[in-house]
Parts: C-alpha cells; structure tokens; sequence
C-alpha cells in the first residue's frame, strides 16, 4: 500500500488543510454544547440561519446575487441535504455518543460519496477501491456493534439510533456531493455555500420553531451556537473552497479522515469523554478503508 509522493511533501495548501480539520473537528464540541438546551432541530436551524447571514453579504458584495436567484432551486435542495439534515442528525445523535465516535462515524463521508458515484453517476471503482468499500463498512459495522443496543440511555435515547442517524448524515452528504456534481458544476463555489445555507434555514425553520426550547438556552449555548455557524460552516466553506482550488479535490475532501483526531482531543480535553481502543482500532479500519475505496491510497506501487 503506498501514498502519493507529492502528498508527503510541504505544501502551500498545508496550513488550511489542518486549520479547516481543526474548525470542522470542534463543530462536533460546539454542536454538542448547543444542543444539550437548543434541543436538536433548532441546534441545527440556528447553526445554518448564522451560517447564511455570513456568507449572503459576501455573495451580495462581490455582485454574484443574480447568479444565486437563478439556480436557487437547486442550491436551496442541495442545502437541505448537504446541511439542514445532516446537521439535525449530528444534533440528535450527540445527545447520546461522543463527539469523537460521531466524528470517526463522519469519517465515512468519502466512502458513501464513493457507494452513491458509483450507482448515480456510474463512476465504478477499481478493484482496490471496492475493496476499501468493504473494508470501511466492516469497520463501521465492527463500530456499530459496540453500540448496538436500542435501550434508551440516560439521554432518553439508544446509542444504536444515534449511530443510525450519524450514518444517515453521512449518506445526505454523498447524496448532495453527487447531486451538485451532476447540476451545479461551474456554479460558483460562494454561491453554492451561501445559497445552500439559505435552503437549509428554510428548510428547518418550520420544525425548529415548533421545537424552540421552552427554557432560554444560556450564554454558552448561544456562544456554541455563533461559533458553529461563523466558523465552523461559513468560514469553513471559504477555506474548503480555496482549498480545493488550490490543492484539489481529492485532497480536500480528505480532511475528513484528519476531523476525528481533532474531535477526539476536543472531547477528551474539554468534555472529559473517554476514548476505548476498540473505537480507535475502528475509526482506523474506516479510515483506511475509505482512503482506499476514493483512490487516496492505493494497493502495489
């Protein structure tokens, strides 16, 4: 097995590759802090509703309004499933697991994108690719089974549901790669970030108004909450894309196999979470597996 030469070697694009693993790998400690008094449908609403009211005056400022109202239709869906529902699901399933679990579980992303590429967009894989398919949905399940328990837990809810919605996240997110893909390719990356968090907030609008919290959430609900949405999605999606004009694609897309480290050490040092080394040995086995199965690794030389 072997990687790329190029990619062990000190590059530009190096310093927003960590910086975005290390945003996207605290949104799981801010998301988790929010949704404990938010509930997890306005957790979500509110990350997206912040994110939107970012990134439109950067859309408005460099004159690409226009372009935003004519492909709002597609934009505003690939929000809903690229971010309004994978967000509630994190929201919910953080009630229960740690964020380090939810984060080695996002860690799939690359791997469904690769599942629904293959059958939507009938980019069939290699055979090292199919292989890592297998490998990382073993690992998963071989994670999965650890928490394959449906007995709600002191949270109210079964570890084995939040796994469950974790994994669904993960599949909106390959749904919405392969569906912009096929519609929104040459649409303007700020456009598409900006446009899919307004579809996003009202998309959850309704839902998270009916579920608003009873009890006013405190300050560090609302502070967990600002930071999410600033940083963790609308300044992220700026880094993301200028990462993936500057180093590509396929080495942006895999910041997701460094989040969970990140995640992991967030937990462990500001929640006190507890990291077994069957979750560890997992998380490897994914990440491996979903490193080969998008082509970041490869068998023989």
């Amino acid at each position: 097995m072997t990687v790329a030469p190029t990619a062990l070697k000190s590059q530009p694009w190096l310093t927003d590759f960590v910086l975005l693993a290390a945003i996207w790998g605290s949104s799981f400690l801010f998301m988790r802090i929010a949704t404990v008094e938010f509930g997890p449908l306005p957790t979500a609403a509110m990350r997206v509703a912040i994110a939107a009211a970012f990134l439109l005056p950067l859309v408005l400022l460099r004159g690409l309004g226009p372009t935003l109202i004519k492909n709002w239709r597609r934009v505003f869906l690939v929000g809903l499933f690229n971010s309004g529902i994978p967000f509630a699901c994190f929201s919910f399933a953080l009630l229960s697991i740690t964020t380090g679990l939810a984060a080695i579980l996002n860690a799939t992303v690359p791997m469904f994108g690769a599942v629904v590429a293959w059958f939507w967009l009938k980019d069939r894989p290699t055979g090292s690719r199919v292989l890592g398919l297998l490998i990382g949905f073993a690992g998963v399940a071989l994670l999965a089974w650890d928490k394959a328990t449906f007995k709600p837990d002191a949270s109210g809810i079964a570890p084995a549901w939040a796994v469950l919605a974790c994994l669904f996240a993960c599949l909106c997110y390959a749904l919405s790669a392969s569906y912009a893909k096929r519609y929104l390719t040459g649409l303007s990356p700020l456009v598409t970030a900006a446009g899919s968090q307004i579809g996003a907030t009202l998309g959850l609008a309704l839902p998270a108004a009916w579920l608003w919290p009873t009890r006013l959430p405190g300050k560090s609900a609302w502070l967990a909450l600002g930071v999410a949405g600033v940083l963790c999605t609308g300044i992220a999606y700026i880094l993301y894309f200028r990462l993936i004009a500057t180093a590509g694609p396929a080495r942006a897309l895999a910041v997701t196999f460094v989040v969970p480290v990140f995640a992991v050490f967030y937990g462990v040092m500001f929640l006190s979470e507890a990291v077994t080394l069957w979750m560890l040995l997992c998380g490897a086995v994914i990440v491996c597996g979903t490193a080969l199965s998008t082509g970041l690794l490869k068998l023989g030389r």
